[in-house]
């Protein structure tokens, strides 16, 4: 019985990373999409979130299942508590790439307003936390978690600066830039929200294998750092 069980936690482990794996390409996706000021590839990410959703569910399942016949304790309860929400904080990075795909099919058909530079740092850096924090889940690396963690600021800086510029370069200056200056601001905050979701992940991590909250207190991860 107890083997089964543990091929039971690792068929969770594994579709968590599947999942990870479908929402880390959506967001390529999407941004990829914002690049070429693609439809199609806009229209990808769209109908891709439907896998993605249900992946979620079967993740909800599974676990509840488990609870339910399992009755797991300590660091098992642990991690498919987590893995719950681990799949929901996954399923809001797949709308959040939606979000993006939709506000390119907006800008379909008009010239960018300037090079793209800090959003596709923006989009890099939320890739590599996706990565490393799904590496982290898996190897229960708490040292790799709080990396994660601390990029976050990283990810706020990168937003700020896509706002500044295109509120003081663009926006202050000529108001007829606005309907292809906001679904950028857009972008850049989606992209960040990409981040705190790979945040909050993190923090689960910590908590399945330390037993240690740490959500609202990375103040304390930075002072360790």
């Amino acid at each position: 019985m107890e083997r089964y069980f543990d091929e039971e936690l690792a068929g969770l482990k594994n579709d968590i990373l599947r999942m990870g794996g479908l929402v880390e390409n959506a967001i390529i996706d999407s941004v990829d999409g914002l690049k070429r000021l693609s439809i199609p590839a806009a229209e990808k990410v769209i109908v891709m979130d439907k896998a993605i959703d249900e992946f979620e569910l079967k993740i909800d399942e599974t676990c509840l299942d488990l609870l339910a016949l399992r009755q797991p304790v300590a660091l098992d309860l642990r991690f498919i508590t987590m893995a719950m929400k681990i799949s929901t904080d996954l399923e809001r990075m797949a709308d959040l790439a939606v979000d993006i795909a939709q506000r390119v099919l907006e800008l379909a058909g008009q010239p960018l307003l300037k090079p793209l530079e800090d959003i596709p740092a923006l989009t890099e850096l939320s890739q590599q936390m996706i990565r490393d924090v799904l590496d982290a889940f898996v190897k229960e690396d708490v040292a790799l978690a709080k990396s994660v963690i601390l990029r976050d600021t990283e990810a706020d800086a990168l937003r700020d600066a896509v706002q500044s510029e295109l509120i003081n370069e663009y926006i202050s200056k000529n108001t007829s830039t606005i309907p292809r200056a906001v679904p950028l601001l857009l972008i850049a905050r989606h992209l960040e929200r990409i981040c705190d979701h790979a945040t909050n992940i993190a923090e689960d991590i910590i908590y399945m294998v330390e037993a240690k909250v740490v959500k609202h207190h990375s103040e304390k991860l930075r002072d360790e750092h």
